[in-house]
């Protein structure tokens, strides 16, 4: 790559104001492991069929033969897929920084444009997989969105592993699915290892949900 992205250029200045943290068994690391070749150069386009296949299967009302063959399919490469599972920590999956959402399939895809401790701001779009209900995303996923930035935007502004002890969403408009949307989230304050956080998402002028949370910074070795 020739130029960093914004959150490896915040993990970096993580990792170093966490180097003096020990690592313990069961608990979060306390530096980042970056490594963007894990998976290969097409780990992209692998997750991106995935989400692809997760959107098709939302939709699709197969045949009984088609349901068949799919399942066949999908036995034969989930078979070849665990053969090659590995520990979280060293699974390119939530990893990949380089990648939308960090390569992470349970969540809606971003881009990042800022990820600092003063602000995470980044451009979303919720796909027909994350659908609710009459073209809209689900609030569940609304509230996954919020609640993986917001993390991201306390970890940042705390300096240190930060865990939801709260999180309340309150929906305003339709979030619309197929539509680049800006969700934003900031440190509001920090009480001890009480970090508390606010987020918002809008569609151009629109707020189509905002939250606040809670979260708690974890001690050394915390899982």
């Amino acid at each position: 790559m020739t130029q960093d992205t914004p959150l490896e250029r915040s993990a970096a200045k993580f990792e170093s104001a966490q180097a003096d943290e020990v690592h313990h068994e069961g608990g979060f690391r306390p530096t980042f492991d970056i490594d963007l070749t894990r998976g290969g150069p097409r780990y992209g386009e692998f997750i991106e069929e995935v989400r692809t296949f997760m959107d098709r299967v939302k939709a699709a009302c197969p045949s009984e033969e088609l349901t068949t063959e799919v399942i066949d399919a999908l036995q034969v490469l989930n078979k070849k897929l665990d053969e090659v599972a590995i520990d979280e920590w060293r699974a390119p999956s939530g990893g990949r920084i380089d990648l939308p959402a960090r390569g992470n399939i349970t969540l809606p895809p971003y881009e990042l444009d800022e990820a600092s401790p003063e602000n995470v701001s980044a451009r979303m779009t919720f796909r027909p997989y994350h659908l609710g209900g009459n073209n809209a995303a689900h609030g569940g996923q609304v509230a996954v969105a919020f609640d993986d930035l917001m993390g991201m935007a306390g970890a940042l502004g705390s300096g240190g592993v930060t865990r939801t002890a709260y999180l309340t969403v309150n929906y305003r408009a339709i979030t619309p699915l197929n539509t680049e949307l800006a969700i934003r989230s900031w440190v509001d304050r920090i009480e001890g290892r009480k970090v508390f956080i606010k987020a918002t998402l809008h569609n151009g002028d629109v707020l189509c949900a905002e939250a606040d949370g809670l979260f708690i910074k974890l001690k050394p070795g915390q899982p």
